[in-house]
């Protein structure tokens, strides 16, 4: 039985992100947002703020062992002819030490955001999306 990668990065993000802002965050009121073309606008603050912050997730990327199966194309053999047809990838299990994952933003994303200073400062955290998909 494999393992899907993705899952597993998305549990081990989810539970440093959790751990990371709990710590953070004790006593602190965060905000829904929207991006726009120029800023961050807060649900809650009427003034749009044109530099924000955006938190970064330091930490370890541990990836299991995996195999992947599908179509092979676009590879050159030794002589320069193509390659194609069905094949197989295996990966050891690795691990990367200090990985960060910086997250993008572009203009109408749903954020949840931490204001500071009287909400002239907020730090982005992460994307919000519907729960219905």
């Amino acid at each position: 039985m494999s393992i899907d990668p993705f899952a597993a990065l998305a549990v081990s993000l989810r539970e440093n992100a959790a751990k990371k802002a709990a710590e953070v965050l004790s006593g602190v009121s965060a905000e829904l947002g929207r991006i726009t073309s120029t800023g961050l606008k807060l649900d809650g603050f009427k003034h749009e703020i044109p530099d924000y912050f955006v938190a970064e997730l330091p930490g370890t990327l541990r990836l299991p062992q995996l195999a992947l199966h599908g179509s092979v194309s676009g590879l050159k053999d030794s002589d320069g002819g193509s390659v194609t047809g069905q094949g197989s990838f295996s990966y050891e299990a690795s691990e990367t030490k200090d990985a960060v994952l910086a997250l993008a933003y572009k203009p109408g994303d749903r954020v949840l955001a931490l204001p500071l200073n009287g909400g002239n400062d907020a730090i982005v955290l992460c994307r919000v999306v519907s729960g219905n998909g």
